[in-house]
């Protein structure tokens, strides 16, 4: 067989196929290199008659970002699609992970192709900036489908236009900044913009699955309850602490028990559902107290089996959030240093609404960085039944513990058959009377 006919018969190449399918991959044409890189096309050139060198590099920045915007809003549809299912495949874990950390990659590649532009000194970019008006980066539709996909709401945005900022939280403020947000875009992406806002979020999927948490609720365990006694122990630990301090000083210590009034009052947010619910309510908590339990309940036993992958994908939610709001700073620190206080080329506020996006509004997993105000230490923290706890440890629960149990068994048989036989060649070897004897 030739070597072209190795390469036919890998391929699958049939008889069938058109003639024009026949053609051999190649590197340009699979790549569509001749679109992508005559796609840069100056706007000083057009309208100035030459070329601002540092327009190039704004270009192909923003087309980066985009390219990479596709990439990421095609793995967090498929870990949609995972937690679609009616049924969650435990397996499918590794998978989600895996597919969270390449976003996660991606994004810190983001943040650091800020870097690059910022090599473009405020002269450079003033050059050409008056003519990309109205054009703006809130226009872009990618970027806009990501935060939707992964549940920022409207009622959480800025007002986005030339009068300033101000939060949308309520109902007249929330369609003003809306037809002002939809203005942007053109009737086909505001169609694309409503069919991604009808389809379920990360955040409304990762809530659902946090609410099947495996435990939270059982027979044998009730978890809130275990948690709110766990709790109750640990601020009276607290509090007899501040009680014994060295010295009576009686203003130190009504400035303790002041800090652990407010620590209570922490804890009761999450142990008392109406104040949870109230906080929902005014936009400082996204998740329900179900899942928001659940979500603290991996936190407080990670180290349990089938909570290592989960553990890990709640921490990955936590780093793209963190991440997007980076890039936010990055990028609001560059617009400063180009445009100072300047309007934005769309219209915007520019410096100063840009500045209002990164504050905890925009964090979709707000709630996850809120949990560490809930972790007890070790000593405090509630021990699982072993019912639960056989549920949680896959590798060690049903038929494989007893299959141990056997296998420990087995090994202490041997252990002592071996004892048994050194014991028996000792005495051969060194019985009373009989020096030397060897075998």
């Amino acid at each position: 067989m030739t070597e072209r006919n190795k390469m036919d018969f890998s391929r699958g190449i049939s008889k069938e196929l058109k003639e024009e399918d026949k053609q051999e991959v190649h590197y340009s044409s699979y790549l569509q290199l001749e679109k992508v890189l005559n796609s840069q096309l100056l706007l000083s050139e057009k309208h100035l008659g030459k070329k601002v060198h540092d327009e190039h590099l704004f270009i192909v920045i923003h087309q980066a970002y985009e390219l990479w915007f596709k990439q990421i809003l095609f793995e967090l549809e498929s870990v949609c699609d995972f937690l679609l299912e009616s049924i969650m495949d435990e397996k499918k874990m590794l998978v989600l992970v895996s597919r969270l950390n390449r976003v996660i990659a991606i994004l810190r590649l983001l943040v650091d192709q800020v870097a690059v532009l910022e090599t473009m000194a405020p002269q450079d970019f003033i050059e050409f900036r008056d003519l990309l008006a109205p054009a703006s980066g809130f226009q872009s539709l990618q970027f806009r489908i990501l935060e939707c996909r992964l549940g920022l709401a409207m009622h959480r945005r800025v007002q986005y236009g030339k009068h300033g900022f101000k939060y949308v939280g309520d109902y007249h403020c929330c369609v003003c900044a809306c037809s002002i947000y939809r203005a942007a875009f053109t009737a086909g992406e505001l169609q694309i913009l409503d069919e991604e806002q009808k389809k379920p979020t990360l955040l409304e999927l990762v809530q659902l699955w946090l609410e099947r948490t495996p435990g939270l609720e059982s027979n044998e365990f009730n978890f809130l309850q275990q948690y709110r006694d766990a709790v109750g122990k640990f601020l009276q630990a607290e509090k007899e602490s501040i009680k014994k301090q060295p010295g009576g000083n009686a203003e130190q210590e009504a400035e303790l028990l002041k800090s652990w009034e407010k620590d209570k009052n922490i804890f009761d947010s999450i142990l008392i559902e109406e104040l949870h619910n109230k906080l929902m309510s005014t936009g400082e908590r996204n998740f329900s107290h179900k899942a928001t339990l659940g979500a603290l309940m991996i936190f407080l036993y990670r180290e349990e089996p089938r909570f290592h992958q989960p553990y890990q994908f709640l921490l990955a939610l936590q780093e793209i959030d963190s991440l997007i709001t980076k890039w936010r700073y990055a990028h609001v620190m560059l617009v400063q240093r180009q445009i100072g206080s300047k309007m934005g080329t769309g219209g915007s506020s520019g410096y100063q609404y840009l500045r209002a996006t990164i504050s905890d509004r925009y964090k979709v997993f707000v709630d996850l960085f809120n949990l560490s105000a809930f972790i007890l230490p070790l000593a405090f923290r509630p021990p699982l039944p072993e019912g639960v706890e056989r549920i949680l440890n896959v590798h060690l629960s049903g038929n494989a513990m007893k299959d141990v149990e056997e296998m420990r068994k087995r090994c202490k048989e041997l252990e002592i058959m071996g004892q048994n036989a050194k014991a028996r060649t000792e005495k051969e070897h060194f019985s009373p009377g009989v020096v030397g004897t060897s075998v």
